[in-house]
């Protein structure tokens, strides 16, 4: 588990950069300040008692993401190929057949170096925030926390058929987000049946919206969009804004995002690692 000090560390030397390059880094911090503390997630490199590089991988049941950085002044001299050769181990290590490479779209320094090592662009992602549109809820669709047995395992196939994990990746998956236990599982229910499922982490006056899925046989009836004005305005009611990430390619999703009043801001790149 990482201290306070090397998370504010890590806070700090992410400030830096994305002030020098004007673009923002996704360095998911609901799952550095949870870190199980079972394997080596994070590599670090100190000057001077300073940190100037990090890398950190963040696993998703089927595949792992990586995404670090090196303080300006401290670049070209080796640093990163070193963090992330020690990244590409640990995660061959552990048997992830897929290696995402995450950077800004607009990051210069981040395209250079990834056209020198063995990697093709795979998707970009945007993070979306919402901005202020009359939204009508509907009493046929309702949330609720999930806890039963039965709620965890419609989760399961909902992680299936929606993103592609095979059961056991979706089974390990949603018992570590249960096992962290920072964000709010919710179960869509259509006309009193489970129809899908949401998760919502709340930070530092902020409500993120994920894992987002309906049962493909339910798609198509408005239920997603329902689900989704009732976790907007649940967040709303307690003065948070409201934020999501989408990949490019899922056309639908975007569109109904973009419905419902969320805007792009930003965008990440990610590219998949030769193995």
């Amino acid at each position: 588990m990482l201290t306070q000090k090397e998370i504010s560390a890590i806070k700090e030397l992410q400030e830096i950069c994305e002030k020098d390059g004007g673009f923002q880094l996704k360095l998911n911090y609901d799952m550095l300040k949870n870190r199980a503390g079972q394997d080596k997630e994070d590599f670090f490199h100190y000057e001077d008692d300073k940190l100037v590089g990090f890398l950190g991988s963040y696993d998703f049941g089927n595949k792992v993401e990586l995404c670090g950085m090196v303080h300006p002044n401290y670049r070209r001299k080796g640093i990163f190929t070193r963090l992330l050769e020690q990244g590409i181990e640990e995660v061959k290590r552990r048997n992830f057949k897929k290696i995402l490479l995450n950077a800004p779209t607009s990051s210069q320094s981040a395209k250079r170096f990834l056209s020198t090592i063995p990697c093709t662009f795979y998707v970009a992602e945007y993070q979306m925030k919402w901005q202020e549109v009359a939204l009508t809820e509907d009493p046929s669709v309702t949330l609720r926390l999930s806890t039963t047995t039965e709620d965890f395992e419609a989760e399961v196939q909902l992680e299936v058929s929606a993103f592609g994990f095979n059961e056991d990746e979706a089974r390990k998956f949603n018992e570590q987000i249960r096992e962290n236990g920072s964000e709010q599982n919710f179960i869509i229910e259509a006309d009193g049946k489970t129809a899908g499922k949401i998760r919502v982490d709340e930070a530092n006056g902020e409500a993120w919206i994920y894992g987002f899925a309906v049962f493909p046989e339910l798609q198509g009836k408005g239920i997603g969009r329902k689900a989704l004005t009732k976790v907007v305005n649940l967040a709303v009611q307690k003065g948070l804004s409201v934020f999501l990430e989408v990949e490019a390619k899922n056309a639908h999703a975007l569109k109904l995002y973009e419905s419902c009043g969320f805007r792009s801001y930003h965008s990440q790149d990610y590219y998949k690692y030769t193995i």
